[in-house]
């Protein structure tokens, strides 16, 4: 390469950081004043490094096959803040591909056209909806970043609010969980401030005031006293999973509903959002989010029921180990899993197959399940082996799938990577449900293999949230409109 050609592209590179720099203060306004949450394709904008925001715009490219720059997207972030928009979740990436395509100069019109249902909607102090206050019920792996997740999502309406964390232990514990908070070994350092306060029991993190409360049951604690009220309940400790003993929260005061973060027992609604979401009524006050590997599944074997129809199929759970298991060979109660975690492959029992069902009825009986635990921190794998009605390969399957995390209405729940370098520390943080790892894929006639990655503890976290957005009094437009 000519030191002429070298030059060129670093001086396209500081254009775009120039661009990207200039980009945020108007992306931070669209968030905090309108309460309008931009990203592209997927991949979120808020609160995000220049680096970042250019690695997203690269990501179009792989996924979408146009490239797309800071320098086609900018005009329509600066269009899009004189547009006095009504609170919505806005994919800047689909916009801005639209765009382009559609050959037009005039972005405001195209803009006014896009999301007309939005358009002139703000209203001064109006977010959406009212405030819903959220306490978390344990405070473990899955509690930690669903805190993180609510803290980050806070600053446009402030609508989801962490008001409390409920924990076991000694009173004199603030210091330690605190610094759970602040440090974590997988998903690295909280972004942002917290600071203890001792004399009332709190944490404070990037100006959310959380109260930490001691109990040892659910049934003790009046939340109407530390000034919450109709308090959405996340219970983390998969102590109870049933009707009966998850009940007992109800009956503490300030509380009006209740998420399980485990599979739920019985006649318990589990929910894997962008699935059957729509089947939460506002008379439910019990409901499960399943697990972690239900909500990688359950959205790709619904894309597959509904396009090739699935007749049987069987998923192998490759997942990472989890605080259940021992860290040496100790006695424990479940079969196996005594033995040394980091030093063994385990085989265990998976309830997701069954789990599936539940949420995706059209699939019972159709489905058995087995798992593997594997010297892996985080980060897990799903092979999907499926008997199909119709006949496929692996470029018309991958290509389906492709529009499904693009632009369907799962586009939450699906994400897609083409490559063959990706191993599975690749998905930390990812914050889709379950990722297609098309180099994978394998499809000839009826048979066809997927493998599915998942970050069981942010992805399906992000998951979690989503449910509680449905649950509360928080309701957001999409825009544009999805596919199907």
């Amino acid at each position: 390469m000519s030191e002429i050609q070298s030059d060129t592209h670093f001086q396209r590179w500081q254009e775009s950081e120039a661009l990207a720099e200039e980009m945020i203060p108007l992306l931070g306004r669209l968030y905090r004043h309108y309460n309008v949450i931009p990203s592209l394709f997927g991949r979120s904008l808020i609160n995000r490094s220049v680096i970042r925001i250019l690695k997203n715009h690269r990501y179009v490219l792989k996924a979408e096959g146009t490239e797309l720059s800071v320098s086609d997207t900018m005009p329509l972030v600066r269009a899009m803040v004189e547009l006095e928009l009504a609170p919505a979740h806005i994919d800047l990436g689909r916009l801005a591909v639209a765009f382009k395509r559609s050959g037009r100069s005039d972005v405001d019109a195209f803009l006014r056209e896009q999301l007309a249902e939005i358009v002139g909607g703000h209203r001064p102090g109006g977010h959406g909806g009212e405030p819903q206050d959220v306490v978390l019920y344990g405070f473990g792996r899955i509690g930690r970043i669903l805190a993180r997740i609510l803290i980050e999502k806070a600053g446009g309406g402030n609508l989801l609010r962490l008001r409390a964390i409920v924990v076991r232990g000694a009173q004199d514990d603030l210091e330690k969980r605190a610094s759970l908070l602040r440090r974590d070994s997988v998903h690295g350092p909280f972004s942002g401030s917290i600071v203890v306060d001792h004399e009332r029991s709190a944490i404070i993190a990037n100006g959310h005031y959380i109260q930490v409360i001691h109990a040892d049951s659910p049934r003790e604690i009046d939340y109407t006293a530390y000034g919450i009220d109709q308090a959405i309940v996340v219970d983390n400790t998969g102590k109870w999973r049933d009707e009966a003993g998850l009940s007992q929260h109800l009956e503490a005061k300030g509380v009006a509903r209740v998420l399980l973060t485990a599979p739920g027992k019985g006649s318990l609604k589990n929910i894997v959002c962008g699935v059957n979401d729509a089947t939460i009524e506002e008379s439910d006050r019990i409901l499960s989010a399943a697990s972690c590997t239900t909500n990688a599944i359950v959205p790709v074997l619904k894309a597959m029921n509904d396009e090739f129809g699935i007749i049987h199929g069987h998923v192998e759970t490759v997942h990472s180990y989890t605080n259940d298991q021992n860290l040496i060979d100790n006695y424990h109660k479940g079969d196996r899993r005594g033995r040394s975690a980091p030093l063994n492959m385990v085989i265990t029992e998976t309830g997701a197959a069954k789990a599936a069902a539940k949420a995706l009825p059209v699939l019972a009986g159709k489905l058995t399940g087995n798992a593997i635990r594997v010297p892996t921190p985080n980060v897990s794998l799903a092979i999907l082996n499926l008997q199909l009605e119709r006949p496929t390969d692996s470029q018309s399957l991958n290509a389906y799938l492709r529009r499904m995390a693009l632009y369907s209405s799962m586009h939450k729940q699906i994400d897609y990577v083409d490559s063959s370098e990706v191993v599975s520390s690749d998905f930390v943080g990812n914050r889709h449900a379950g990722v297609v790892d098309a180099r994978a894929t394998i499809a000839e006639d009826r048979s066809a293999v997927l493998y599915v990655w998942y970050d069981n503890e942010f992805g399906y976290s992000c998951q979690v949230v989503r449910i509680l957005q449905k649950m509360s009094r928080v309701h957001f437009l999409y825009l544009p409109r999805a596919e199907a």
